[in-house]
């Protein structure tokens, strides 16, 4: 983990210093124009915001390293691949419903660009793959 914090913080610092060297670069490259006019404020800006979000996930994986009070088992070199392998639920590998979930989320999003009698087909098919996943196990090998 304190490996994850020292990574943010060193990328925050990196989007610092390319946000500084861009708008200083691209007043430079304007010497016609007032400084404030020569400043390309879109680049400028999103790399700002870009080092402020780094800058929060770094704080927020540093918070989290202290509260934890130890380290993980992925930065321990004594540590067993077991050690760090939580449960995570339920996963259904042969399950096509994620895909049809993927496709319903592609017609809604498509149907927003191409033509919106698009949309509500993506729906319906979102409809009928909360379905088909949530009744997945009541039927074939997996009946209860």
């Amino acid at each position: 983990m304190k490996t994850n914090v020292n990574l943010w913080w060193i990328l925050t610092a990196f989007f610092g210093l390319v946000a500084v060297v861009y708008t200083v670069w691209s007043i430079l490259a304007h010497p016609s124009l007032v400084w404030y006019n020569a400043i390309e404020w879109v680049g400028s800006v999103a790399l700002v915001f870009v080092t402020a979000m780094a800058a929060m996930i770094a704080f927020y994986t540093s918070r989290v390293e202290r509260a934890q009070g130890g380290e993980l088992p992925e930065d321990s070199l004594t540590a067993d691949i077991d050690d760090g392998d939580p449960e995570m639920g339920e996963f259904s590998p042969w399950s096509w419903w994620p895909l049809v979930l993927a496709f319903s989320a592609a017609l809604a999003f498509i149907g927003l660009a191409v033509g919106d009698w698009m949309v509500p087909i993506g729906f319906g098919v979102f409809a009928v793959a909360i379905i088909g996943w949530v009744y997945e196990y009541y039927r074939g090998y997996f009946a209860r």
